[in-house]
């Protein structure tokens, strides 16, 4: 494996964050700490990285926008997938995979999944994980869910899966003893001379001597942020979702890739026309047991559409309950689990037994009035096998990525699985850097430029802080939107991106979001003044930038393909389009567009340093 090989020097510049004219605008770090490795994100892969990390002997600083356990993960219902049955194998696995990828999967990330899944899952459940067993056999239970061809879903609490995984991680994190940093929003990269990772700044709302904005300085940055859903008016994804990680990654130079497919899961609990934000999931869970999908004349509409039924992919499935309601004219369907019986849904339901029940639907007595909302994004911050992305010493893993093992669209229960596989193949790359002296290196380069280096952007409170760039607070730096402007990117993205897309519904998202930031621009060249740098205001400038990514490349993929479905253009197109779409951000805040050769990714190039790409 070929290593990074430059390595920086006493005399080399001080670490700098973003480019200036993209860097979100804050003021100077006032406090700075040191780790070998952070890690930014709290969920299953964050917190995977993190122990496999500190085992090895690694200084590690978890930062988490929340408290530890309130990141997507627990949110997780269904379960997680592995060929740990009787019969199952990771080759049948591999195959449900790229069949829901709608060939757009990279075959050998896919083979990595699941082949190295089954024993990642074993070893979450030595962290502490207890997954539903039989009660003689002591062997796990499993389910299925859409696209699976087999029994393969582990799950535990019965629908908690999430919340179980969660808790076994965080208490081992803390039994570990491993730095953490709660109720913290990351801004931007830093880096060093060379162009390599040298840390992160962040602002913390609130933790006493760790209070507002300040720089955690490492030769590894892991992002594993989670998703974007909050782009969209209604969602399964927490408040927290915001797209923090691929916006830094892209203001860092980082190619993303993919972001057009953003899964619409397919039964969201309906709650009326102007319901927003986080939405309650009904786990497809439900269907794997036989639920049964409905119009209001209780059809059973998906009978035709796909040999799998109500078990197909996600996004068939969510086409076709987009079809039947503009076929009559409804804002809804329905999913009918009635017979299940209440003994059935109190034990393997209870959690959205309680869900319905609170929002007045009993789905013992009557069915679930249900509707697609945006779940999941596929694509991401590219990375290869070993989770590297194209900026030296920044890693990324979980939905925050796109390992290409998700393809067009991700098959169900996959997630959790990636997030493990990935967050362990990332922490051995770490320490073997760290065996090799590499992000040692880099760190002790760091501390020899705070007190050799040019000093510039000292914080008030850290006078040794001088590898702060005063970029930061510059006005030159592009606007930041108020906090409203969240709500104006949402309605934008959810009528022109949503689940039914067009070239004339996503060019009008682009002008809208354009005219979004021309506004702010406008007023900053004219007054001098933009939004008041907040959390609140650097979440609706990073949601802007992630919804232009994806409005641009869903404008440039004319074909429909897993759940990128453009009316315009309803056929798939393997002979133009069966290759991946990366983005990069110039810094002059223009957006570059352009496409592989093929399904496969090419290697990652980072500047000054090669990286091996694929084994």
């Amino acid at each position: 494996m070929s290593r990074p090989t430059g390595r920086p020097s006493a005399a080399a510049p001080a670490p700098r964050a973003a480019t200036p004219a993209t860097a979100l605008r804050a003021p100077a770090p006032g406090w700075a700490i040191e780790a070998d490795v952070v890690v930014v994100g709290s969920g299953v892969a964050g917190l995977t990285v993190a122990l496999r990390c500190a085992a090895a002997g690694a200084r590690v600083t978890v930062v988490t926008k929340a408290r530890l356990d309130d990141g997507s993960t627990r949110w997780a219902q269904g379960g997680i997938a592995a060929a740990l049955g009787e019969g199952d194998t990771p080759e049948q696995h591999l195959d449900d995979t790229l069949v829901a990828g709608a060939g757009l999967c990279d075959e050998r990330a896919v083979r990595t999944l699941v082949t190295e899944g089954p024993d990642a899952v074993r070893r979450l459940i030595a962290t502490g994980a207890r997954f539903d067993a039989d009660d003689d056999t002591g062997e796990i239970l499993l389910t299925r869910e859409g696209g699976h061809h087999r029994r393969r879903i582990a799950h535990a609490g019965g629908d908690a899966t999430g919340a179980e995984i969660s808790r076994a991680l965080v208490e081992a994190v803390r039994a570990a003893g491993i730095d953490t940093v709660e109720n913290a929003l990351v801004l931007d990269l830093l880096k060093d001379g060379a162009g390599r990772t040298a840390g992160v700044t962040l602002h913390v709302m609130g933790e006493g001597r760790r209070d507002g904005v300040g720089a955690v300085r490492a030769g590894a940055v892991v992002l594993a942020t989670g998703g974007m859903g909050q782009i969209f008016s209604a969602t399964t994804n927490p408040a927290v979702s915001t797209g923090d990680g691929v916006a830094l990654a892209l203001r860092a130079g980082a190619e993303v890739s993919d972001l057009e497919f953003v899964q619409f899961h397919p039964t969201v609990l309906w709650l009326g026309p102007e319901a927003e934000g986080q939405q309650p999931l009904v786990s497809e869970a439900v269907r794997g047991e036989g639920a049964h999908l409905v119009d209001a004349d209780g059809v059973r509409f998906m009978r035709g559409q796909h040999e799998l039924a109500e078990l197909a992919p996600r996004d068939i499935v969510a086409k076709g309950i987009m079809r039947r309601m503009r076929e009559r004219g409804a804002e809804h369907m329905y999913l009918d689990a009635r017979h299940f019986g209440a003994e059935m849904w109190e034990r393997r339901f209870p959690t959205i037994l309680a869900a319905c029940r609170t929002h007045g639907i009993d789905p013992v007595t009557e069915p679930i009035p249900v509707a697609p909302a945006a779940h999941y994004a596929s694509g991401g911050v590219r990375t290869d096998l070993r989770g590297r992305t194209t900026v030296p010493g920044l890693y990324a893993c979980g939905e925050v990525a796109c390992t290409g093992v998700h393809g067009a669209n991700r098959l169900a229960s996959n997630s959790l699985l990636e997030g493990l596989v990935f967050a362990e193949r990332i922490a051995e790359d770490i320490t073997e850097g760290i065996a090799e002296g590499v992000t040692e290196d880099i760190t002790e380069g760091i501390a020899a430029e705070r007190t050799e280096g040019p000093g510039e952007g000292t914080g008030p409170s850290d006078p040794d802080a001088t590898d702060t760039p005063d970029a930061l607070g510059s006005p030159a730096g592009a606007p930041l939107l108020a906090s409203e402007a969240r709500y104006e990117i949402q309605h934008i993205m959810t009528h022109g991106a949503g689940v039914l897309r067009s070239a004339e519904s996503l060019a009008r998202a682009a002008d809208r979001l354009d005219r979004v930031h021309d506004d702010a621009a406008a007023q900053l060249r004219r007054d001098g003044k933009t939004a008041e740098p907040g959390v609140e205001t650097w979440e609706a400038t990073n949601l802007h930038l992630v919804a232009r990514v994806l409005v641009a490349a869903a404008l440039r993929r004319e074909e429909t393909r897993g759940c990128h479905w453009r009316e315009d253009r309803p056929e798939r197109d393997d002979a133009v389009w069966r290759r991946h779409l990366l983005v990069t951000l110039r810094p002059d805040g223009a957006l570059d567009v352009r496409s592989t050769d093929s399904e496969a990714f090419p290697p990652p190039t980072t500047p000054r340093a090669e990286t091996e790409s694929r084994p």
